[in-house]
């Protein structure tokens, strides 16, 4: 049975529409990415170094990652040697199975949120502006309250009172208490009455909010750190999650985003929004393997409940399914 055959009756059987979900959301990459490598697999009968070079363009074009890119052409030169595929078809199944392995790299990771059970969860949210943080806050604060928590929202982003008054929306829509201060306070007193309030609401997860200024990259690193430690001093071990987020339809730019942050803080996860806003979806690979940040999230979509939790093995389901269902034609 073929690796896409195995992922296809893998998630028909599962009970959640999750994996649709992957699959709808991912159509752009989907149908930019597998219709090139269609038309490479209609022109090649066989597997050899031209076949070779044009993946390697369409791949870097679907923003997988030139590092990466390489790492995954060499592994498919050494499946397709070691099976001895000679019909260019038979290394789609392989390039699916190779990018599964690449996104995990032999990590045994556990992708999920540290949530505590015994104490106040701290989540503490980093990105630049305009990436859709404040609307990922609001969502994961909808998903948590789903689940039966307890959620305060902590309006951290005081420089721009148009990111509290946007928070404040997503409390309201939500139901959830949002802890603010006037524009222009410090973010760290904020974090301080934050953690206090949701300890008094016997809260079960603390979400906070801050700036987005890329400008001066010590100042943010300053202020972050101040934050972390005004957190940790009131919540030991907290935050238990720095998440970036990161706009899928920048490319590039992303990768770029995401090495500032890295060293201006600590960063522990990744939530990717708007990937079913891009034709080049590969973005999710490059971060993951270049930066060796997991993806822990990922946007599929405006509904309150596309924020869902990243999987390998769903987004390149998600990535090939059409080839999936050409196979059983």
């Amino acid at each position: 049975m073929s690796f896409f055959k195995k992922l296809k009756d893998k998630f028909t059987q599962s009970s959640d529409n999750v994996s649709d979900k992957f699959k709808d959301g991912l159509s752009k990459t989907r149908n930019n990415f597998t219709t090139k490598v269609n038309d490479l697999v209609a022109r090649y009968r066989k597997v050899d170094e031209e076949f070779f070079e044009e993946l390697e363009e369409i791949l870097i074009g679907a923003d997988v990652g030139f590092d990466t890119v390489m790492e995954l052409i060499d592994e498919l030169k050494l499946e397709v040697k070691r099976k001895n595929i000679q019909d260019t078809e038979g290394v789609q199944s392989v390039i699916s199975e190779k990018l599964v392995e690449i996104y995990q790299g032999g990590r045994d990771e556990d992708s999920s949120l540290n949530i505590q059970d015994d104490q106040l969860t701290v989540l503490l949210f980093v990105g630049v502006n305009g990436v859709g943080k404040t609307t990922t806050i609001g969502k994961m604060a909808h998903m948590f309250k789903e689940q039966g928590k307890n959620v305060v929202l902590a309006a951290g982003d005081t420089f721009r009172a148009g990111a509290i008054e946007q928070l404040e929306v997503w409390g309201e829509r939500v139901g959830v208490p949002v802890i603010k201060q006037a524009a222009g306070s410090d973010p760290a007193a904020v974090m301080f009455d934050a953690v206090q309030s949701a300890k008094a609401k016997k809260a079960d997860i603390l979400i906070c909010d801050t700036a987005g200024r890329l400008q001066n990259k010590v100042n943010l690193m300053k202020e972050l750190e101040k934050v972390k430690r005004v957190i940790e001093r009131e919540v030991p071990g907290a935050p238990h999650e720095v998440l970036l987020v990161l706009d899928a339809t920048t490319g590039q730019n992303a990768m770029v985003q995401a090495k500032t942050f890295k060293e201006a803080t600590n960063v522990s996860g990744i939530v990717l929004t708007k990937l079913d806003g891009t034709a080049k979806g590969g973005i999710v690979l490059a971060i993951r393997n270049e930066l060796e940040i997991p993806v822990k999230f990922v946007g599929l979509g405006e509904k309150m409940d596309d924020l869902q939790p990243f999987d390998a093995e769903k987004y390149v389901y998600g990535l090939f399914s059409n080839l999936v269902d050409k196979e059983e034609e």
